[in-house]
C-alpha cells in the first residue's frame, strides 16, 4: 500500500498537496480490484456513497444513462484517471455507471476527504476542476450527436406530421456573448430560448429565461453566455413525427427543443407550434405510459385497450395516412409499454431484495415489432442480451436475477395485452436469454445445423431491434448475424423455400382465390409476409442490416439492388393490406370479437377489390422473382 502511495503523491495534480494533505486526503484509502464487466459506480448509487478512485490499472467503460432506458457509453477510463468526479460535478441531474472492461485496480478515497481539499486547496482544484469541466464539454458534443441520431428520437415519431413541417428558422447567440446581450435577443424574438453557437449550425448548448435570471441573481449579467448555458438539452430530427415533441413541449411549457438534420441544427419548436395541430388530447399518450405506476395503468393505455387511441387511429386511416406509418405508431407506443414494464420489473426485483442487474443487458423485440409494423394483433417475442458474466464470482446469483426478472417482464406484457408467445419466443426461456458470447457461439452453430422447422424462429430472431439498456450489445450481435448469415447460401434457400409455403392466392387475370363460403383471405400469410420477406433475403443478400421493411427498400434502392419504381410498389402494396388488416381489427374490437389477420373478400366494395388485387398482383411478382433467382442457382 505504501508504494502505491508514494506513486500516487508524485501524479499531477496530487504533487500540488502537501504532506499534511496529502496524508488526510489517504488515510482511509484503499486498493479496490474489479473483475471484467464488474461495476465500479452504479447508477443507482445514492451520490453520498460515492466514492473518489484513482486508476491504477485496467481499463474503465463510463456509461450515460438516458431516460428512455437507452445506455450510452461516453468514454474510457485509463490508469491515471480520476472516476467519479464526473458524476459528483452532474450532481444527479445525469446518471453515470463506471464498469471494469477488463481486471481492474483503483485506489479509492473517500469523497468528502477529497471534496474539503478541493475547499481548501485553491491550486488543486482549479487543475482538477479544468480537467473535469474539458471532459464535460468533449463529452457533451459525443452525447449530443450520438442522441440527435438515436433511437431516442426514432421513437419519438409516432404520428403523422414531421417535424419539419411545424418548426421555425432557428435563432443562434455566440457563446462569448454577454447574458445581458443573451436577454435582447430574447426580448426582441419573443423566445423562451435561444441556441449557443459559434458557427450557426452546430449546437454548444441553449439558454433560456431560466438560465438568465439565475444569472442576474448573481449580478453577473455581463459574463459570458458559456458559462451558463444548458448543454444535457432535449431534441429532436426534422424526419421526426411531431406529436412526442410536442408532448414534451406541453409538460415544459418554457422550453423550446431544437431541430437537427445530421449534425447541424436547422430550426426549432416551442409552444406555439401546438396552434396548427388538432386532436392535442393524443399528444400526451407517451407521457402518461412513461410516469404510469403499476401494470393496470400501463394496460389501460395500451393499443388494445385504449379505446380513444383506437379512434384516434380510425382517424388517421381516413386522412390517408400510409399504413406502415399507423403500424409504426402502434410499435412506438408498445416500445414504451415495454420499457416502462421493464422499469416497473427492476424496482419489483428490489423490493424484493434482489438489488439492481449486476451487469449490463439489453432487451431486444423480434419479428413484427422488431420491424416497427406492429398491429392490434400481436404476441410476444422478445429476448436478453447479456455481458459475458462466466468469469465472475457471482455467476450463479445473476444467472437467477435474470431468469427471475424475464419472467416478471414476459407475465406483465401479458397482463397489459401482449400475450405469451405459443412458440415459446420470450426472454424467460432460456433459449432466448444468453451473454453475447453465447449468442455469438449459439449462431455461429444455429447457422450450420440450420432446418426448416428452425428457419422460422430464425426469420422472428433476424428482425430483432433494442428498445432497452446497452444497445451495443444488440450492434454487436447485428454485426455478427449480418456479416454470417450474407455468405451462407444455404440459409438463403431455406428462407426461400419457407416463404414459399404460403402462396400468394391470386389467379391469372385478376381473380383473387378466397376460403370458404365468406371467401376470407389471410392478409398476412397470403401477402404481407410475402412482401415482408422478400425484402428480408434480398437485403440478407447485400449484407443490409436495416431491420424495417421500409427500411430494407430505402437501402435497397439507394445501393441500386431495387429500382425506385419497385420499391414504390412494395411500399404501395404493404400500406394497402397493412391498412385493410388494422380497418378489419378496428372492427373485430367495436363489436367484441376475436382479432384475426383474415378478410373476407364479400364485404369489400369494388374499389376495395381493386386495391388488393392491385397488392396481391405485386406480392406475387416479388414471390415469383425469388423463386425463379433460386431455381437458376444464384441468389438475386
Amino acid at each position: 500500500m505504501e508504494a502505491y502511495l508514494n506513486m500516487f503523491q508524485s501524479q499531477y495534480p496530487f504533487s500540488l498537496l502537501s504532506d499534511e494533505e496529502f496524508e488526510f486526503l489517504t488515510k482511509h484509502a484503499q486498493i479496490k480490484d474489479y473483475n471484467p464487466h464488474q461495476f465500479i459506480i452504479h447508477e443507482d448509487q445514492n451520490e453520498d456513497d460515492i466514492d473518489i478512485h484513482f486508476m491504477i490499472s485496467g481499463l474503465g467503460n463510463s456509461i450515460m444513462h438516458r431516460s428512455n432506458g437507452k445506455q450510452l457509453s461516453i468514454r474510457y477510463y485509463y490508469p491515471g484517471d480520476l472516476v467519479g468526479m464526473m458524476v459528483v460535478m452532474s450532481s444527479g441531474e445525469m446518471k453515470f455507471s463506471v464498469q471494469a472492461m477488463e481486471t481492474t485496480q483503483t485506489l479509492c478515497f473517500p469523497k468528502s476527504a477529497f471534496m474539503t481539499l478541493m475547499s481548501s486547496n485553491r491550486q488543486f482544484s482549479n487543475v482538477v476542476l479544468e480537467g473535469i469541466s474539458s471532459t464535460m464539454k468533449s463529452l457533451y458534443q459525443e452525447i449530443k450527436y450520438k442522441s440527435a441520431d438515436s433511437d431516442e428520437e426514432s421513437e419519438t415519431e409516432l404520428y403523422t406530421k414531421r417535424v419539419d413541417g411545424y418548426m421555425e428558422s432557428p435563432v443562434f447567440i455566440h457563446s462569448s456573448a454577454t447574458i445581458a446581450e443573451a436577454a435582447k435577443v430574447l426580448q426582441e424574438k419573443e423566445l423562451e430560448g435561444v441556441i449557443v453557437s459559434d458557427n450557426h449550425k452546430q449546437m454548444l448548448g441553449m439558454i433560456g429565461y431560466s438560465e438568465i435570471l439565475t444569472a442576474f441573481f448573481q449580478n453577473d449579467q455581463d459574463n459570458y453566455v458559456e458559462k451558463y448555458m444548458k448543454t444535457d438539452v432535449y431534441a429532436v430530427m426534422s424526419s421526426n413525427f411531431i406529436y412526442e415533441a410536442l408532448s414534451y413541449l406541453k409538460h415544459h411549457p418554457t422550453s423550446i427543443i431544437p431541430v437537427f438534420y445530421k449534425e447541424n441544427v436547422v430550426g426549432f419548436l416551442r409552444q406555439s407550434s401546438f396552434f396548427n395541430i388538432q386532436d392535442s388530447i393524443y399528444f400526451d399518450l407517451t407521457y402518461r405510459i412513461s410516469n404510469s405506476i403499476d401494470v393496470e395503468e400501463l394496460r389501460k393505455l395500451s393499443p388494445f385497450y385504449n379505446k380513444a387511441f383506437q379512434t384516434f387511429v380510425r382517424q388517421l386511416i381516413n386522412h390517408g395516412t400510409f399504413g406502415y406509418e399507423i403500424c409504426e405508431l402502434i410499435s412506438s407506443v408498445n416500445d414504451r409499454i415495454h420499457k416502462q414494464v421493464i422499469h416497473l420489473a427492476e424496482e419489483e426485483m428490489k423490493g424484493e431484495g434482489y438489488g439492481t442487474p449486476a451487469i449490463n443487458y439489453c432487451f431486444i423485440v423480434m419479428g413484427s415489432e422488431g420491424r416497427k409494423e406492429q398491429g392490434f394483433s400481436t404476441d410476444q417475442d422478445n429476448g436478453l442480451i447479456l455481458s459475458d458474466y462466466q468469469n465472475m464470482k457471482n455467476v450463479e446469483e445473476i444467472e437467477q436475477y435474470f431468469r427471475l426478472f424475464s419472467q416478471k417482464v414476459n407475465f406483465m406484457l401479458e397482463q397489459c395485452g401482449f400475450p405469451l408467445c405459443t412458440g415459446g419466443i420470450m426472454s424467460k426461456e432460456p433459449k432466448w436469454r444468453h451473454s453475447i458470447g453465447e449468442w455469438a457461439h449459439n449462431l455461429e452453430e444455429w447457422i450450420k445445423s440450420m432446418d426448416a422447422q428452425e428457419i422460422r424462429d430464425f426469420t422472428i430472431f433476424m428482425d430483432f431491434r433494442p428498445i432497452f439498456g446497452d444497445y451495443s450489445l444488440a450492434y454487436q450481435l447485428r454485426e455478427k448475424l449480418t456479416e454470417k448469415v450474407k455468405k451462407k447460401l444455404h440459409v438463403h434457400q431455406l428462407l426461400m423455400k419457407d416463404t414459399l409455403r404460403f402462396r400468394v392466392p391470386f389467379q391469372p387475370f385478376g381473380r383473387i382465390i378466397g376460403v370458404g363460403k365468406q371467401r376470407n383471405l389471410n392478409l398476412k400469410k397470403s401477402a404481407i409476409m410475402q412482401i415482408v420477406n422478400a425484402v428480408r433475403i434480398y437485403s440478407i443478400r447485400y449484407g443490409i442490416d436495416s431491420v424495417g421493411t421500409i427500411d430494407r427498400l430505402n437501402r435497397l434502392t439507394e445501393e441500386e439492388r431495387f429500382h425506385p419504381r419497385d420499391a414504390e410498389n412494395a411500399k404501395m402494396a404493404l400500406h394497402r393490406l397493412l391498412t385493410f388488416r388494422l380497418e378489419q381489427n378496428l372492427s373485430q374490437m367495436e363489436n367484441n370479437k376475436p382479432l384475426t389477420n383474415d378478410i373476407s373478400l364479400h364485404q369489400l366494395n369494388k374499389e376495395e377489390k381493386r386495391k388488393l388485387r392491385e397488392a396481391l398482383a405485386i406480392a406475387k411478382r416479388l414471390q415469383q422473382v425469388l423463386e425463379l433467382s433460386y431455381n437458376r442457382n444464384r441468389v438475386v
